[in-house]
């Protein structure tokens, strides 16, 4: 969840959104069939059948990090899934976006009932105790880490509103942690190579950025950059530049935004937004949904469902009573306004990014270019045969088991798995190994928790959004 701190952003006036996005409001294919039509990339844009979906949702983790952290998950609590699923169908969302999970658990239940309400899911892969470690990437891509990740791909690419996963959440959060990105990039492609292994639904596979502006578009093309296997499927970041009541598409930065990403060929959008600095009437979801933005834009997730403490909330919760808050009702009232047709001037194809050359804000010096580090030799067992037993969220974890490390650099390329394959060159070391990879990446900070996760789930000092507590 959030951290009680906003980010500071520029004030100015509501933009007039004329604009017509595609329908955005994706529906069951029978009142209560459990099944939706899977979202697929095309370019740079995501359709549900033959037509352009935008993701218009929410970040959802009810309990905040401390539940989470103790092993809760709403997708295995039927509870209170149907608790709050009567308040998505209100608010007139088409996505929520969950955290954590439990990958041991059944989510049948809570994921049918979603899919009945018309609601897909966006999934982070990683938890509390599985998840990469700020402090040592490399030392924590390993296959122990690999295993859970894995297994929550088996728990949820059966069903058909599995939207996307994310690889990893605001791993890089300023420039002298950039030296993850390799290890993200690596998780991202070891991802892909195993859904594509196991013959299952290509789920598309991406990241979600943290709000740092000095990086965030360096991070952007490198995620798009080299060969296919190691490019990511869709990238994402947390944008809360936007402070109503008196800012708008100039003022708040995504006018040049816009432009910046003008080129990027794969999805973009916001996997975080909602500026709680001044009063929150949520004026930027019609630009968001409006023709100054489709072209390059996918929509975005607000943060957050349930108020933590932070002051994010658009609901408090009591127990089975859920109290909606003036957020809620403002947001309604804009989502209302955002059902219209037509592509969004989507790009339909496009060319990878070039790889960002070193510099003071992007400190990636053991993997240059498209070089990765090799997938762990113990984790190559599992492509194309299964993560077999989940790990939950109460095993040893997987921070610390250095022993199953990478050893090497992967030649590009050698991610791509056929199909239902049972080998893989996946992570194929080269003769060089990756010299520093184990070493020179560490940054010791006495400051720092030993558990800051390069994950999809920031925990503890920053936690699943900008800045988790």
């Amino acid at each position: 969840m959030k951290a009680s701190f906003a980010f500071a952003a520029a004030a100015a006036v509501a933009v007039n959104a004329a604009a017509t996005p595609a329908r955005i409001e994706a529906r069951a294919s029978e009142a209560s069939s459990g099944s939706l039509p899977a979202v697929t990339v095309k370019g740079n844009a995501f359709f549900a059948g033959n037509e352009r979906f935008y993701i218009r949702g929410i970040d959802y983790q009810p309990g905040g990090s401390s539940d989470a952290a103790d092993g809760s998950d709403p997708l295995a609590d039927v509870q209170a899934c149907t608790r709050d699923i009567a308040k998505f169908k209100e608010l007139g969302v088409n996505t929520v976006r969950v955290y954590t999970v439990d990958n041991s658990k059944s989510h049948d239940q809570c994921m049918s009932m979603l899919a009945d309400a018309g609601i897909y899911l966006a999934l982070d892969v990683n938890s509390p105790n599985y998840s990469l470690n700020r402090e040592e990437p490399a030392g924590s891509y390993n296959d122990v880490y690999l295993q859970s990740v894995f297994a929550t791909i088996d728990a949820f690419h059966k069903y058909s509103n599995t939207l996307l996963f994310f690889s990893g959440n605001e791993v890089i959060n300023a420039d002298n942690n950039t030296n993850c990105a390799p290890y993200i990039k690596a998780t991202t492609r070891d991802m892909k190579s195993y859904i594509n292994s196991m013959g299952y639904r290509k789920i598309p596979v991406g990241y979600s950025a943290a709000d740092v502006e000095s990086n965030r578009y360096d991070l952007a093309t490198y995620m798009n950059c080299g060969t296919e296997d190691q490019r990511s499927d869709f990238f994402a970041f947390n944008d809360y530049s936007w402070c109503d009541p008196d800012s708008s598409f100039t003022i708040s930065g995504w006018d040049a935004k816009v432009k910046q990403y003008g080129d990027y060929s794969i999805p973009l959008f916001l996997s975080e937004y909602g500026c709680i600095e001044n009063k929150r009437n949520f004026e930027e979801v019609s630009t968001l949904y409006s023709s100054q933005m489709t072209s390059v834009y996918s929509g975005g997730l607000v943060y957050e469902y349930s108020e933590e403490g932070s002051g994010y909330g658009l609901v408090t919760i009591s127990g089975n009573s859920v109290k909606p808050k003036s957020d809620f009702n403002f947001l309604k009232q804009q989502f209302a306004k955002t059902q219209s047709g037509g592509d969004g001037g989507y790009k339909s194809s496009g060319s990878p990014s070039e790889c960002p050359k070193r510099s003071s804000t992007w400190e990636v010096k053991d993997f240059l270019g498209p070089a990765l580090p090799s997938m762990p030799e113990g984790a190559k067992k599992y492509i194309g045969k299964g993560a077999g037993k989940a790990p939950g969220l109460h095993g040893d974890g997987s921070q610390w088991a250095t022993d199953g490390q990478s050893q090497g650099t992967a030649v590009p390329g050698s991610g791509a798995v056929a199909s239902g394959s049972s080998s893989s060159a996946s992570g194929a070391a080269s003769s060089a190994t990756a010299e520093g990879a184990a070493s020179s990446v560490f940054r010791g900070d006495a400051t720092l928790m030993p558990f800051l996760a390069c994950g999809a789930t920031v925990f503890f000092s920053m936690f699943f959004g900008a800045a988790m507590l």
